[in-house]
Protein backbone atom coordinates (compact mmCIF):
# COMPACT_ATOMS: atom_id res chain seq x y z
CA UNK A 1 0.00 0.00 0.00
CA UNK A 2 2.70 1.90 0.88
CA UNK A 3 4.22 1.68 -2.95
CA UNK A 4 0.62 2.77 -3.99
CA UNK A 5 0.86 5.96 -2.58
CA UNK A 6 4.39 6.34 -3.78
CA UNK A 7 3.77 5.93 -7.52
CA UNK A 8 0.57 7.92 -7.23
CA UNK A 9 2.53 10.79 -5.91
CA UNK A 10 5.24 10.38 -8.70
CA UNK A 11 2.59 10.41 -11.24
CA UNK A 12 0.61 14.04 -9.60
CA UNK A 13 4.62 15.16 -9.65
CA UNK A 14 5.34 14.50 -13.49
CA UNK A 15 1.80 15.31 -14.08
CA UNK A 16 2.86 19.08 -12.54
CA UNK A 17 5.68 19.45 -13.94
CA UNK A 18 4.46 18.53 -17.49
CA UNK A 19 1.74 21.52 -16.65
CA UNK A 20 4.15 23.73 -15.62
CA UNK A 21 6.39 23.36 -18.55
CA UNK A 22 3.00 23.81 -21.10
CA UNK A 23 2.24 27.11 -19.43
CA UNK A 24 5.59 28.29 -19.30
CA UNK A 25 5.79 27.99 -22.74
CA UNK A 26 2.34 29.15 -23.72
CA UNK A 27 3.11 32.38 -21.86
CA UNK A 28 6.74 33.03 -22.39
CA UNK A 29 7.15 36.64 -22.90
CA UNK A 30 10.47 35.93 -24.99
CA UNK A 31 11.51 32.97 -28.23
CA UNK A 32 13.33 30.78 -26.89
CA UNK A 33 17.03 32.24 -28.44
CA UNK A 34 15.83 35.43 -26.74
CA UNK A 35 15.74 33.46 -23.55
CA UNK A 36 18.71 31.66 -24.04
CA UNK A 37 20.46 34.99 -24.99
CA UNK A 38 19.22 36.64 -21.95
CA UNK A 39 20.42 33.41 -19.80
CA UNK A 40 23.89 33.36 -21.20
CA UNK A 41 24.28 37.31 -20.46
CA UNK A 42 22.69 36.47 -16.99
CA UNK A 43 25.55 33.87 -16.61
CA UNK A 44 28.55 36.63 -18.31
CA UNK A 45 27.29 39.07 -15.77
CA UNK A 46 27.22 37.06 -12.87
CA UNK A 47 30.73 35.49 -13.50
CA UNK A 48 32.02 39.36 -14.24
CA UNK A 49 30.21 40.03 -10.59
CA UNK A 50 31.86 37.20 -9.15
CA UNK A 51 35.38 38.33 -10.40
CA UNK A 52 34.79 41.58 -9.21
CA UNK A 53 33.87 40.77 -5.77
CA UNK A 54 36.90 38.03 -5.91
CA UNK A 55 39.30 41.24 -6.60
CA UNK A 56 37.77 43.66 -4.13
CA UNK A 57 37.94 41.14 -1.61
CA UNK A 58 41.52 39.73 -2.61
CA UNK A 59 42.71 43.45 -2.19
CA UNK A 60 40.91 44.05 1.25
CA UNK A 61 42.68 40.79 2.58
CA UNK A 62 45.43 42.34 1.68
CA UNK A 63 45.61 45.57 3.13
CA UNK A 64 43.95 43.35 6.40
CA UNK A 65 47.65 41.36 6.23
CA UNK A 66 49.61 44.54 5.44
CA UNK A 67 47.96 45.80 8.31
CA UNK A 68 48.90 42.88 10.46
CA UNK A 69 52.08 42.84 9.24
CA UNK A 70 52.90 46.37 11.02
CA UNK A 71 51.17 45.47 14.00
CA UNK A 72 53.16 42.69 14.43
CA UNK A 73 56.68 44.47 13.78
CA UNK A 74 55.57 47.66 15.97
CA UNK A 75 54.63 45.24 18.84
CA UNK A 76 58.31 43.01 18.07
CA UNK A 77 59.90 46.30 18.54
CA UNK A 78 58.14 46.84 21.84
CA UNK A 79 59.13 44.12 23.04
CA UNK A 80 62.95 44.53 22.05
CA UNK A 81 62.68 47.59 23.64
CA UNK A 82 61.20 46.30 26.75
CA UNK A 83 63.72 43.52 26.64
CA UNK A 84 66.49 46.48 26.33
CA UNK A 85 65.56 48.29 29.06
CA UNK A 86 65.24 45.54 31.37
CA UNK A 87 68.55 44.33 30.44
CA UNK A 88 69.90 47.58 31.43
CA UNK A 89 68.24 47.83 34.68
CA UNK A 90 69.71 44.54 35.23
CA UNK A 91 73.25 45.48 34.79
CA UNK A 92 72.68 48.58 36.66
CA UNK A 93 71.50 46.45 39.59
CA UNK A 94 74.72 44.22 38.89
CA UNK A 95 76.64 46.98 39.23
CA UNK A 96 75.00 48.60 42.37
CA UNK A 97 75.49 45.25 43.95
CA UNK A 98 79.12 44.13 42.94
CA UNK A 99 79.81 48.75 44.47
CA UNK A 100 77.59 47.35 47.60
CA UNK A 101 79.86 43.93 48.13
CA UNK A 102 82.94 46.30 47.93
CA UNK A 103 81.65 48.98 49.83
CA UNK A 104 81.01 46.20 52.77
CA UNK A 105 84.21 44.23 52.08
CA UNK A 106 85.96 47.74 52.79
CA UNK A 107 83.98 48.52 55.93
CA UNK A 108 84.57 44.78 57.01
CA UNK A 109 88.67 45.21 56.63
CA UNK A 110 88.93 48.58 58.24
CA UNK A 111 86.85 47.16 61.06
CA UNK A 112 88.90 43.97 61.27
CA UNK A 113 91.98 46.49 61.05
CA UNK A 114 90.70 48.55 63.78
CA UNK A 115 90.04 46.05 66.25
CA UNK A 116 93.58 44.69 66.01
CA UNK A 117 94.74 47.86 66.55
CA UNK A 118 92.44 47.98 69.21
CA UNK A 119 93.63 44.85 70.92
CA UNK A 120 97.29 45.49 69.78
CA UNK A 121 97.03 48.74 71.96
CA UNK A 122 95.36 47.56 74.86
CA UNK A 123 97.43 44.45 75.32
CA UNK A 124 100.23 46.46 74.36
CA UNK A 125 101.45 44.21 72.30
CA UNK A 126 104.20 45.86 70.07
CA UNK A 127 104.89 45.81 66.33
CA UNK A 128 107.54 43.36 66.29
CA UNK A 129 105.78 41.13 68.84
CA UNK A 130 102.97 40.17 66.21
CA UNK A 131 101.94 36.50 66.07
Amino acid sequence: MAEDNKSYGLAWFLAGLGVGALVGILYAPKSGRETRDDLANSAREGTEYLRARTRKAAEGMSVLVDKGKEQLNEYVERGREAVDRGRAQWEEFVERGKNLVSEQTDRVTAAIDAGRQAYKSSAGVTETQEY
